[in-house]
């Protein structure tokens, strides 16, 4: 009866042995998992072709719970948090429409100051009352809201020369008022001295170039306006 039993036991062992040299023989070398340049302590396993992780090392790798239940085992991957903020978005390229709008309505004043002064200098009419001076606080106000209205880089480049026009236009304005006053013959009853004033022709220049720089909407540079 014992030695049945031992041979019982014999048997059974190596089965056991007989079943664990196969699957020996079955799994191939462990291997390490690397995630995202990260290696990690627990191995691949690899049996008959097919590669096998613990677990806990996938909750690890995903960022997941795990809860073991009676019946199952569930994994839950929890979304990853960002600390990085988005990136903002890219500012607009060109002019802006709403700049490019303000700034043509202050060019349009601009050559209504011009041709005001213009058309006084040019009749030998005295400047009476403060319309000379009306002029130019009304055009600092307005170049105000087209500065408000500038939002990109090439609206900042179009606003600096706006201002340029609007300083030449201002001195030159300056200096025709001044010479009127003082009944500088010379100039005043010059019937060319439109035709010769240079100081006008660079500001006309200027203003003729940003109307066509603001209907295009790039920005573009020009010496007539510096």
């Amino acid at each position: 009866m014992n030695r049945r039993r031992n041979l019982k036991y014999v048997v059974l062992l190596g089965i056991v042995l007989s079943l664990a040299g196969v699957l020996w023989a079955q799994r191939g070398p462990d291997k390490v998992l690397v995630v995202n340049g990260k290696t990690i302590e627990s191995p691949v396993i690899q049996i008959d072709g097919h590669s096998y992780v613990n677990i806990e090392t996938l909750a690890q790798i995903t960022n997941g719970v795990i809860a073991v239940q009676p019946d199952r085992i569930v994994l839950t991957i929890r979304p990853e948090a960002s600390s990085a903020a988005p990136p903002p978005p890219p500012p607009p390229e060109g002019l802006s429409k709403e700049f490019a709008r303000e700034a043509i309505a202050v060019l349009a004043e601009m050559r209504e100051w011009r041709g005001a002064i213009g058309t006084t200098r040019s009749y030998n009419v005295p400047f009476t009352g403060t319309w000379p001076q009306d002029y130019h606080d009304h055009m600092e106000s307005s170049l105000q809201h087209v500065a408000i209205a500038a939002s990109t880089d090439s609206d900042h480049d179009a606003l600096q020369l706006l201002g340029n026009d609007f300083e030449n236009l201002s001195n030159w304005a300056s200096e025709v008022i001044a010479e009127r006053q003082a009944l500088n013959a010379t100039k005043t009853v010059d019937p060319n001295m439109m035709q010769n004033d240079q100081a006008l022709a660079k500001i006309s220049s200027c203003s003729s170039f940003l109307s066509s720089m603001l209907v295009s909407g790039e920005f573009a540079d020009s010496p007539s306006c510096h």
